[in-house]
């Protein structure tokens, strides 16, 4: 793999999971959060069962827990989260808090794996932390409970921390298709009985918008999980877990593209503090070595 089509993943994931907030909210328009949430990892799994067939064999008694920790913490909690979040602070402020991904990566990384740190890396968390603050101080929502959603997607951000660091260290050597298919397999059931529990089926049968709201969920489910997963676990394995949680750079950027075409109000302290976080974590990715030590 060339440095050149490593950075091109990293663009087209930023791409792809930037505009995954705005096909949340329009997930939203027929189905509950939960709703959306259990579709787009019920759709992504279904998608993922030839894959599964196709990479059967692996060595569980090595790889389940990695597998499990990749799914749980990387695909079905966030997706409940950030689903949740949408219903309170706008498509546009999930995105640009999911800049967050690798501060939390990099802390999670001490904490669990003793990883080193440098001063610089110091520096880049708490600017980072300010640049938070800030972003939630310039929200203009005027729903009291606005922090507490916000604090879904920074609880969701800490998952993602916990996922690509647990797929770094307990699935660098397996193929990341195969580890993005089982994970997955161990999800998905969960999900889709869930999904099923609920009013789904009369939602589908009564909801004018509940076709559109399917499709825009389905190319969440399939190309912003499924497929967007496997090139993420592969990025993590050969790039490290920080560059490829780098790809945060740019979603905020894409997000807030999109919130403004949908008519979203951004103040000018939140796109200051978007480039304060981002400040932040370039400290934290600033190294001469690309974290070798997650190895």
């Amino acid at each position: 793999m060339t440095k050149n089509t490593k950075w091109i993943i990293l663009f087209l994931l930023a791409l792809v999971w930037g505009s995954s907030f705005i096909l949340m909210k329009r997930g939203l328009e027929a189905f509950s959060s939960s709703q959306v949430a259990a579709l787009r990892i019920g759709i992504a799994s279904l998608f993922l069962i030839p894959f599964l067939i196709k990479h059967y064999k692996i060595n569980f008694k090595k790889y389940w827990l990695g597998l499990v920790l990749a799914g749980v913490f990387g695909n079905l909690i966030p997706a409940f989260l950030f689903t949740k979040a949408e219903t309170g602070i706008s498509s546009s402020l999930a995105g640009m808090l999911n800049a967050l991904t690798p501060l939390f990566t990099v802390i999670f990384g001490w904490i669990a794996f003793r990883n080193k740190s440098t001063p610089l890396q110091i520096v880049g968390i708490l600017i980072a932390f300010i640049g938070a603050l800030l972003l939630l101080s310039g929200d203009k929502n005027p729903q009291e409970s606005g922090l507490l959603y916000a604090c879904l997607v920074i609880l969701a951000t800490i998952c993602y921390a916990i996922s690509v660091n647990c797929i770094k260290h307990f699935l660098g050597d397996l193929n990341s298709i195969a580890a993005t298919a089982w994970s997955f397999a161990f999800i998905g059931p969960v999900a889709l009985v869930y999904l099923f529990s609920t009013n789904f089926i009369e939602v589908m049968q009564y909801n004018p918008k509940a076709l559109s709201s399917l499709g825009y969920i389905s190319i969440l489910g399939i190309v912003g999980s499924a497929l967007s997963v496997i090139f993420f676990n592969y990025l993590i394995k050969l790039s490290g877990a920080v560059f490829a949680a780098s790809s945060t750079y740019i979603i905020p950027i894409v997000a807030v593209g999109w919130g403004l075409f949908d008519g979203e109000i951004i103040s000018i302290i939140q796109i200051a503090a978007i480039f304060v976080i981002l400040g932040g974590v370039w400290l934290i990715n600033k190294r001469k070595v690309d974290l070798a030590e997650l190895k």
